[in-house]
């Protein structure tokens, strides 16, 4: 089951650029513009980990902290409080108010992303795995080793996190932009066709003889992770 992420943010520009990069990462995201819509929805569906604005129209951000510590069902519930309130006041009063971290605006998406990573990885860590499984593919993400049927493969750094980002989301079609985006980062300028090229290292890698293939190339849109993978008999 998808990690659910509620952004509860009144920018929509910045609402876009998180849905973009929490999606890319494998995240289901969800998100709402208003304190109040917000805290009806959480009586209604209880996410994963929320991001939080402090300044919000209907409700405020620090009062929509309080009824979510204040309920016994979102008590434990992980919550990033997001500001342009830098002050070191503001960040105590933040997190007294019950958030489990703080970040001020503008901040860096990487640095987001990593602070909601090990805030999962301290909350729920199923949700956050050491170890991805698929059929006979085994890839650890502290070891960075990836075996097939026990045997021990060896791609190249950038394989295996293209290959990570893949498994990740086994059934999602991603564009090459998105692979570039997610594995290589926004602020690197390199030809889409050079997806292509790591794509076919990571196949040569990880399937010999008669294996199955697990990554499926999409004609016109890119390649999956195939969730219906499964080694051959």
């Amino acid at each position: 089951m998808s990690t659910r992420i509620l952004i509860v943010e009144d920018e929509e520009a910045l609402t876009l650029l998180l849905r973009y990069n929490l999606e890319a990462e494998g995240f289901e995201v969800d998100a709402v513009a208003r304190g109040d819509e917000a805290d009806i929805r959480l009586r209604e569906q209880v996410p994963d980990l929320v991001l939080l604005d402090w300044m919000m129209p209907g409700l405020s951000g620090i009062e929509l902290c309080r009824r979510i510590r204040a309920r016994r069902e979102t008590e434990r519930l992980p919550v990033i409080m997001l500001t342009a309130r830098g002050e070191e006041g503001d960040r105590v009063r933040g997190l007294a108010t019950g958030a489990d971290d703080y970040i001020v605006k503008p901040f860096s998406v990487p640095e987001l992303l990593a602070r909601v990573r090990a805030l999962l990885r301290r909350a729920k860590p199923a949700h956050v795995a050491d170890l991805l499984v698929a059929g006979d593919i085994e890839l650890d993400r502290v070891s960075h080793r990836v075996r097939r049927d026990g045997r021990e493969l060896h791609l190249g750094p950038t394989e295996f996190k293209l290959l990570e980002f893949l498994m990740q989301s086994p059934g999602r079609v991603f564009s090459r932009e998105q692979l570039l985006d997610g594995v290589w980062g926004h602020d690197v300028y390199i030809d889409e066709r050079t997806v292509d090229v790591h794509i076919g290292r990571l196949r040569k890698a990880i399937n010999r003889g008669r294996d199955s293939d697990p990554i499926r190339t999409v004609r016109g849109s890119g390649y999956s992770f195939d969730e219906m993978f499964a080694p051959d008999a």
